[in-house]
Formats: structure tokens, sequence, C-alpha cells
């Protein structure tokens, strides 16, 4: 005969932990309109087969995206470590292809941009770790105690 248990779940490590961080610009949600304008430039572009609305579009949303996953990240609230590892890992490889030109082996790439990529990710997540901690030490105030 099972025994039912008071249904109290353990939170994951992992997962987000206390208030979500506040925005650099107050109350003002800039980042997240920041991310639908370059969603509906993206979307433009990509019916128009390209052009500056596309490169605007994924411009825009990529500064919106970097600047809400860094704040989480930094911050200790949620870990974005391989989407901020791979910012730098596609500039990179850009980079590469644009001064060098494609290598005639396409996986000689890989090799920069893992090194890149996977430096980033240990740094990122070390990061998130101590932030992590410091969040999980110091519990933010609550409205009514600030």
């Amino acid at each position: 005969m099972e025994q039912s248990r008071p249904g109290r779940r353990r939170a994951s490590p992992l997962g987000a932990y206390g208030q979500r961080p506040p925005g650099p610009f107050g109350g003002l949600p800039v980042s997240e309109f920041a991310i639908l304008v370059g969603a509906v430039a993206l979307v433009i572009g990509v019916i128009r087969h390209g052009g500056p609305a596309l490169i605007g579009g994924v411009v825009i949303c990529l500064f919106g995206v970097v600047e809400v996953t860094t704040r989480e990240h930094f911050s200790g609230y949620r870990s974005h470590t391989v989407l901020l590892a791979a910012i730098p890992a596609v500039a990179v490889e850009f980079l590469i292809a644009l001064t060098v030109g494609p290598p005639a082996l396409r996986a000689l790439l890989l090799v920069p941009v893992a090194a890149v990529f996977a430096t980033c990710a240990w740094y990122l997540r070390k990061r998130f770790l101590i932030a992590r901690q410091a969040r999980i030490a110091k519990p933010a105030k609550t409205r009514s105690e600030g």
C-alpha cells in the first residue's frame, strides 16, 4: 500500500530563483520592446527575401535578447550559459569566414569556434554559480521590507 507524501517539491538548482532582476530602464520594458520590433522587422525581411529589414531585425532582436539574458545570468536568477557562450563563438566564426574566407574543409572552422565556445561557457558557468550562491545567501528584500 502506497502512502502519499505532502506535495512539497524541491526547486531545481538550475531553475529561476527569487525575483527577476530589475531592468536598467526602470519600469519600461525596453528590451522586450526591442525584441518585438526586431521580430517584426525579421518577419518583414524574410517575406521580402532579405535586405536591410532582415539584418536590422536580427540585430535589434539580438540586442534585446542579450540584455535580458545577461541581466538574468549575471544576477544569478537563471542560467543562460549556452546562449551567451554561443554569441562570441558565432562572431568568431563570422570574422574568420569574412577575413580568411570559408576553408576548403569546413570542419576546420569548428576548431577555433569550439575553443571560443568552451572557454566562454566555462567562464559564464563559473560566474553564474558565484552569482547564484550570492543570491541564495542574501535573499532579495520583499516589497514590504524595503
